[in-house]
């Protein structure tokens, strides 16, 4: 995965935003909360939650690493040479979509227009 097709994929999800942070990541967001962060300097990388179970599992394969300063909320780091499929990258991430989703108030959903 590229960050044309991370980007397209996660702007397709419902009420997603984008922008730019710490001058170099783009970060895709729901209801203002970040449910994925992608390089946009060489080399790419990319990261996202997910559930604590999958956190050690993914953890354990070449390329994937605990994320910087969000890995204590089960948030893995992807590199280049990951061995995930392009199918899984997608549930995954809209996985995490959903993990942060789940968390957010009522007015948030409401003012995101989920609700």
């Amino acid at each position: 995965m590229n960050l044309e097709t991370l980007r397209a994929f996660c702007l397709s999800l419902p009420a997603v935003t984008e922008d730019v942070k710490w001058e170099h990541d783009l970060c895709f967001s729901i209801g203002g909360k970040m449910f994925s962060v992608a390089s946009l300097e060489p080399p790419f990388t990319f990261s996202m939650k997910v559930t604590p179970e999958e956190f050690e599992e993914l953890v354990a394969l070449p390329g994937i690493v605990p994320a910087p300063y969000v890995a204590r909320y089960h948030w893995v780091l992807l590199q280049e040479g990951h061995p995930i499929s392009q199918p899984d990258l997608e549930k995954y991430l809209r996985q995490s979509y959903e993990l942060v989703k789940a968390k957010l108030s009522k007015k948030d959903l409401k003012a995101a227009g989920l609700l």
